[in-house]
């Protein structure tokens, strides 16, 4: 299976770090975010990868040359202006003809990763999003049998929901989706813009559906602070 990587952030969080370097090759116990997630992927079944860069990408260009790719078949896309999550995955649509994995280099976890793709090979939806019960401002709304339905902002009461009527549950996001290429015939958003836009639009029309792994280790490393507190659980 392939599997991209969203690694062209600024990382303006990680500061003054990211001042100087992509925020993939932030450290964690003498490990990069990116080779982390490497070798995440590849444990997974993972064999070939497309990464987005923008923010130094020449350094991590050398950095998986003096890795010899990991051992897997590596593409790298240069983005001359940061597309998010949406255009990069677009700007990406010409490499992967077959479900994929999708994920952000600024997450750790030890989540079984495999068991959100059987998930999805079995119940065969658009998307298939990694979620937990944890804390965050913004959470992602889903029903009972995990569908998809809405969005909302805890801090500025902001929210996007498809059908008010129905009783939905708070996840928060694990920025780790399986997406059947499907999707690209679907999308109408240009440029830059968030892939969260899109699946909201879609929702209502189109299977999303929420992988719950409540009780996995996972830290979004985009703070100094949370270097410090992945460095805990991530040897």
């Amino acid at each position: 299976m392939k599997a991209m990587l969203f690694a062209a952030g600024l990382g303006t969080r990680l500061q003054p770090f990211t001042n100087h370097h992509p925020k993939a090759l932030a450290v964690v116990n003498e490990q990069t975010l990116l080779q982390r997630n490497i070798e995440y992927l590849k444990a997974n079944g993972i064999d070939e990868l497309v990464i987005n860069t923008h923010h130094f990408a020449d350094q991590i260009q050398e950095f998986l040359k003096d890795h010899d790719d990991f051992g897997l078949k590596i593409h790298v896309i240069y983005e001359p202006n940061v597309l998010e999550t949406g255009g990069g995955l677009l700007n990406a649509k010409s490499f992967f003809e077959d479900d994929f994995v999708v994920m952000n280099v600024d997450i750790l976890t030890d989540f079984p990763l495999r068991k959100l793709i059987d998930f999805h090979q079995k119940y065969q939806p658009l998307v298939s999003l990694a979620v937990s019960n944890r804390s965050s401002s913004r959470k992602l709304l889903f029903t009972e049998g995990m569908r998809l339905e809405g969005w909302r902002n805890l801090v500025t009461g902001e929210e996007i929901i498809d059908n008010p009527k129905l009783k939905l549950n708070e996840f928060a996001f694990s920025g780790i989706h399986v997406i059947n290429p499907k999707l690209f015939d679907l999308i109408i958003e240009k440029d830059k813009f968030s892939i969260m836009q899109a699946y909201m639009r879609l929702m209502g029309q189109e299977n999303i559906l929420g992988y719950d792994h409540s009780g996995n280790n996972l830290i979004d490393v985009g703070k100094p602070e949370s270097i410090l507190e992945a460095e805990k659980i991530f040897k």
